[in-house]
């Protein structure tokens, strides 16, 4: 699918991944739906888009929330005439915590940012999707995390949460198939956001968790905006159902 006059909606564009991603996405041609439970964090976005010379709206809404997530999908579909990717990308950490500890006000609150989102997003958004008139068709992308493929001692609720995207991606992707919609997953380790050292905990620092990576270093949100806009264009129209991991080595 080119991205050229694609509609294209991002969660969670109001910084780190999301904004990274949106930006990739206007820059490869795409009109932008920059969707954020922060409506001034989405608006930044979306004028740093329109700074660029591309095309950006900003939606505020709280993903979770199934009329906010349906409502931002038909927003996307008025403003651009339909919808061609859907890129569920919201989520909130989950500070280091032994499961014994875990409020369950928590993992509620953990499970229905990360996962219920991208089940509300493809409920809302698949009628669009398979009337993409794009080459390729329509295209979901969630945002999981490595924490779904090797969890570590903490994160019970966050690692639950991102194997469950996992496994919906799957599903989703075997689901929609005979309709052309291409469903994957981006994994990314740890990477470079303001959420980052509430995942550390303890004694474990940047310097150390970068440590553990082979390539050495911390995912940064670019890594992420390359990998979506990748699995959203033509050189990926064979690649569904897939959960490509942004880990530098991390989970061989």
């Amino acid at each position: 699918m080119s991205l050229a006059d694609a509609a294209v909606a991002v969660t969670g564009a109001g910084a780190g991944m999301g904004r990274a991603t949106a930006r990739l996405f206007a820059e490869r041609g795409a009109s932008v739906a920059a969707v954020d439970v922060d409506g001034e964090a989405a608006g930044e976005t979306a004028d740093l888009i329109a700074d660029d010379g591309g095309t950006a709206i900003a939606i505020e809404a709280d993903v979770s929330d199934p009329a906010a997530v349906e409502g931002f999908v038909e927003g996307t579909v008025d403003t651009f005439g339909g919808l061609d990717v859907l890129h569920n990308n919201a989520g909130i950490p989950q500070e280091s915590t032994p499961v014994e500890d875990v409020e369950e006000a928590t993992w509620d609150r953990v499970l229905d940012v990360n996962l219920k989102s991208a089940f509300l997003g493809a409920k809302s958004a698949v009628p669009h999707l398979r009337e993409s008139d794009h080459e390729g068709g329509g295209v979901i992308l969630n945002t999981a995390s490595t924490a779904g493929i090797r969890p570590r001692t903490g994160l019970s609720a966050y690692a639950a949460s991102k194997g469950g995207m996992i496994t919906l991606t799957k599903q989703l992707a075997f689901e929609l198939a005979d309709d052309g919609v291409r469903v994957n997953a981006i994994c990314p380790v740890a990477t470079d956001t303001d959420m980052l050292p509430e995942f550390a905990g303890g004694d474990l620092t940047l310097e150390g968790i970068a440590e553990t990576i082979p390539l050495g270093r911390l995912c940064q949100p670019e890594d992420v905006a390359e990998a979506a806009v990748f699995l959203a264009g033509d050189g990926a129209s064979m690649i569904t159902g897939t959960a490509l991991e942004v880990d530098g080595g991390r989970d061989i």
